[in-house]
C-alpha cells in the first residue's frame, strides 16, 4: 500500500473512532468466508460498521488518544473491528450472540471500547452485551415519566369507583333481601 492510500485510511479509521460510540475488536481467525458473511450481516441489521483494518494502520488512527496504550497489546494478529454509532451496546450483543452457536466458537473477543475505557475481551460480553440498547433505555425513561400521571389518575378515579362499589354492594343486599 503505498504512503498516500495508508494516510487516506488513517484518516478514516481516525474519523470512525471519533464518531463511534464505542467498538469491538474481534479475531476471526479460522472462520471461513460464509461465516464471516453472516457476522457482517448480523452487524449490519443492528446498524454497526465492520472492518479488517491491518493493527499498524489502528495504531497510527489512535496514537492520539490517551487509552490507545491500553489497547496496543490487543492489536495482535487479525483484527476486526465492529463499530457503534448510535446503540453502545450493538455490537457487542450480536458478538454475544454470534457467539452462542458452537460453529461459531473460533470468533474471539480482543477487546472493547467506550468511553475512552479499554474492556477485556471478557468483559465485552458480561458488561457491554448487557448494558441496555438505546429502545430499552427509552421505554424504561417513558415508564418512568408515566408513572406519576398514572397514580394521579388512579387516586383521581378512586373516589368515583368506589362509590360504584359501594352502589353495587347496595343493589346485591337490596336483591338478597327481596330474593
Amino acid at each position: 500500500m503505498e504512503r498516500a492510500n495508508k494516510e487516506t485510511v488513517v484518516k478514516a479509521i481516525t474519523a470512525k473512532f471519533d464518531r463511534m460510540t464505542s467498538a469491538v475488536f474481534l479475531d476471526f481467525k479460522g472462520l471461513d468466508v460464509a461465516t464471516v458473511s453472516k457476522l457482517r450481516d448480523e452487524f449490519r441489521k443492528s446498524g454497526v460498521e465492520y472492518k479488517v483494518v491491518k493493527n499498524t494502520l489502528i495504531k497510527h488512527a489512535i496514537k492520539s488518544h490517551a487509552w490507545a496504550k491500553n489497547l496496543d497489546k490487543s492489536l495482535v494478529g487479525m483484527t476486526g473491528v465492529a463499530f457503534s454509532y448510535e446503540d453502545p451496546s450493538a455490537a457487542a450483543k450480536v458478538v454475544k450472540a454470534f457467539r452462542k452457536d458452537p460453529a461459531h466458537d473460533k470468533l474471539k473477543v480482543k477487546a472493547g471500547l467506550i468511553d475512552g475505557q479499554v474492556l477485556a475481551g471478557d468483559a465485552v460480553e458480561t458488561q457491554l452485551a448487557t448494558m441496555p440498547g438505546k429502545n430499552e433505555l427509552r421505554a424504561s425513561l417513558l415508564a418512568t415519566l408515566q408513572a406519576p400521571l398514572t397514580q394521579l389518575l388512579q387516586i383521581l378515579q378512586a373516589p368515583a369507583q368506589n362509590f360504584a362499589y359501594l352502589l353495587k354492594a347496595k343493589e346485591d343486599k337490596a336483591a338478597e333481601g327481596a330474593g
